[in-house]
């Protein structure tokens, strides 16, 4: 099959990451891909069976499931191209207060109590988008995007649709702080392509998610951002934004967020190895409080398309590691982490892997949490993998 364009231009459908974010142009391109008259279709999925043992005091184990399941369709027109999104996941099924994770905290599992040292399932429908791209010349277009659930032009691909992330089978500890709107229930984005250069903005629903991931979560498009994206090299994809979010925790709904993210994904390709990395920083300003930052880095190497090793490192200041019931929720700490993973594909059937791994997450964090976290805490996980 020839090289096909992007949704929102001209350029190669390599590019187009989660949303309208994207990604160096030399990314493999996982999934089914199939061609029918003007259509252009692609499915893409990944299932994890996971054992979860978060290390001391606060620590948790747990068996569960994580997936996401996509479909994208291209039509090409006289003059642009039409496109469709869609992407469900089976998380709910794991229950409403998600998994173990130690220092990770955002959103609530009962409406009332936040989550913390817990990663909160993915909602049901992920995904609902139609976009229309109307090329101006050979070089540039312009595009609107628009989602019934979809992801505004704000923060770096998402962390499951990076090549870099996708096979570590936990959330990074700054989601909330670089691709937590990637589900919105409600977005519009209109943007313009020129080259190698992106500019796009966009109207959502600033509010997170609640706990019944089943249900779609409309209300007013109150909160906007806007992103500059520049792919300078095939292999290289860099990316500022910044937004605010009016009123996006359920427990805070009078709490407005300011957000700025900016990141670098590079990508290589060789005979027998594919590897990717990204760097990330973001910054949430909430109004009356102090901000705080999250950096990351990413790696991930996949050698004779069998054999793949993947990293993630992070520096997330944190301020909701306690309810006001333990202590001040005001409090910021400083927490480090670093996790290494592999995994061999050991069988295909069709266009699918199946795979075995695992991993293990070391922690760095003030001396005044070991009361509650205890002394250097060690994460480990196993787990099955399917993959398209």
């Amino acid at each position: 099959m020839g090289a096909m364009s992007g949704l929102y231009g001209t350029y190669d459908m390599s590019q187009d990451s989660s949303g309208t974010s994207w990604q160096p142009e030399s990314t493999a391109m996982g999934g089914r891909h199939t061609m029918s008259g003007s259509w252009m279709t692609m499915w893409h999925g990944i299932a994890n069976l996971v054992y979860d043992d978060q290390g001391g005091p606060r620590g948790d184990t747990k068996t569960f499931a994580n997936s996401m399941l996509m479909f994208m369709g291209r039509r090409e027109l006289p003059v642009g191209a039409l496109g469709v999104r869609m992407m469900v996941s089976a998380d709910p099924l794991m229950g409403s207060n998600g998994y173990p994770l130690l220092f990770q905290t955002g959103e609530t599992a009962d409406g009332r109590n936040p989550l913390i040292d817990r990663q909160h399932p993915h909602n049901f429908l992920m995904e609902a988008a139609v976009s229309y791209a109307q090329t101006l010349a050979p070089d540039s277009s312009v595009f609107v995007y628009t989602g019934l659930a979809g992801e505004p032009a704000l923060g770096p691909p998402t962390f499951m649709h990076r090549f870099s992330g996708v096979d570590n089978p936990v959330a990074p500890l700054g989601h909330h702080w670089l691709d937590s709107t990637h589900i919105t229930y409600g977005v519009i984005t209109a943007g313009y392509v020129w080259n190698a250069v992106k500019v796009e903005a966009s109207a959502f629903n600033g509010r997170e998610p609640d706990q019944n991931r089943y249900r779609v979560e409309l209300r007013g498009l109150d909160s906007w951002s806007t992103r500059l994206s520049v792919n300078p090299t095939p292999d290289l994809s860099l990316q500022v934004s910044y937004g605010r979010l009016a009123s996006p925790e359920q427990l805070q709904p009078e709490v407005a967020v300011r957000r700025t993210t900016a990141s670098v994904l590079y990508n290589r390709r060789a005979k027998d190895v594919v590897w990717q990395t990204t760097a990330a920083f973001g910054r949430n300003e909430r109004e009356h409080a102090t901000s705080s930052d999250a950096w990351l880095l990413e790696s991930a190497v996949v050698v004779s398309d069998v054999h793949t090793v993947f990293g993630r490192a992070e520096h997330v200041t944190k301020d909701e590691l306690f309810t006001p019931e333990l202590s001040a929720s005001t409090q910021a700490y400083n927490v480090d982490s670093l996790s290494l993973g592999y995994i061999y594909d050991f069988s295909r059937w069709h266009r699918a892997r199946f795979g075995v791994g695992g991993s293990v997450t070391a922690y760095r964090y003030p001396s005044a949490l070991n009361s509650v976290y205890g002394s250097g805490p060690l994460s480990t996980l196993a787990f099955l993998r399917i993959k398209l």
